[in-house]
């Protein structure tokens, strides 16, 4: 049987071993690239690409769209046709061909220039026609492809790609791009939901709360923890204040240490101070108390009063963890 495993492995040392000589190009010519893009407020990146190199541009154009840089991709080709049209002054051209001699993209160059279009190449050889028009080029040489043949691009798309990756997340960093700004470009999904969705959107409230007085007795509670069913009931005193919880795991205890639950009151045996928050919190911030507490639950309260409940299973129904 041939081994499959053997040239993968030596396809991950082969591209491995690109990667780590790339950090020499993380150079001058890098800084003054993302200078030049983040000081373009008003512009967009497009980005330009033939064959392999044109799907890894889609890539990063969507990396950077997606990270607070304005930027889409034009396919040369389509470019000459028509869709040049797409790319106004102020924009900034970002154009990819591992040798820098990419026909389609060389011949849009005049135009480019024409419309005062900065043009930021990305090469595997800083000597090529792309390289020596452009205002900036970006150096991708990799030592050697992990194709056998050296002929499918593999190792030097690889490189471009983090490259590209490079630009997008020092430009994010640059930029102080939060993960509140990363959501609202990422509204569909879980993505969406961890970054997005309040506690307030899920919680239950008003006659959904289980609620009983300090002096309800064991047996009654567990009538409104089964009504309710969250698990668990909230104590409330005669001002409305929050006082108190008392859930599946506290009726285990004190059945456990052979409590009448008929003539106990749920004052004697509920928890005290318990785990509180606001509804105006995200999702996965209480979700994240609920984990750090152990606990199932979460309270929401404004001014001291109980406004609503969250359950772990809120959270598992809304797609939150």
């Amino acid at each position: 049987m041939f081994d499959y495993r053997s040239v993968a492995l030596q396809v991950l040392d082969t591209e491995i071993q690109a990667l780590q000589q790339l950090d020499q190009y993380f150079d001058e010519s890098f800084e003054k690239a993302c200078q030049m893009i983040y000081s373009n407020s008003s512009g967009k990146v497009v980005v330009m690409g033939m064959g392999k190199s044109g799907h890894i541009g889609k890539k990063i154009a969507a990396s950077l769209a997606s990270t607070g840089t304005s930027s889409f991709f034009v396919h040369p080709g389509e470019a000459a046709h028509g869709d040049l049209g797409m790319i106004e002054s102020g924009d900034i051209v970002l154009a990819i061909s591992n040798s820098g001699e990419s026909s389609e993209i060389i011949s849009l160059y005049p135009v480019l220039k024409r419309l005062n279009i900065k043009i930021i190449s990305m090469t595997g050889n800083p000597q090529s026609t792309m390289a020596k028009l452009a205002n900036i080029n970006l150096t991708i040489s990799v030592p050697k492809e992990a194709c056998p043949l050296g002929l499918a691009p593999t190792s030097s798309t690889t490189a471009t790609l983090v490259m590209g990756d490079a630009i997008a997340v020092a430009l994010l960093e640059a930029r102080g791009f939060t993960a509140d700004d990363f959501a609202l470009s990422h509204p569909g999904g879980a993505l969406g939901r961890k970054l997005l969705l309040k506690i307030s959107d899920i919680m239950h409230h008003g006659k959904d709360l289980p609620i009983v007085a300090p002096d309800t007795s064991v047996s009654e509670a567990l009538l409104e923890i089964s009504q309710k069913k969250l698990g668990l009931t909230t104590v409330i005193n005669s001002q409305g204040e929050l006082i108190g919880i008392f859930t599946d795991g506290d009726l285990r205890r004190i059945l456990d240490k052979r409590v009448d639950i008929h003539s106990t009151l749920i004052q004697d045996v509920m928890t005290t101070n318990p785990t509180v928050a606001s509804p105006d919190m995200l999702a996965v911030e209480g979700l994240n108390m609920m984990q750090d507490k152990a606990i199932t639950g979460l309270l929401l309260c404004e001014d001291g009063k109980l406004v609503g409940v969250l359950s772990i299973h809120d959270l598992l129904k809304a797609g939150v963890m």
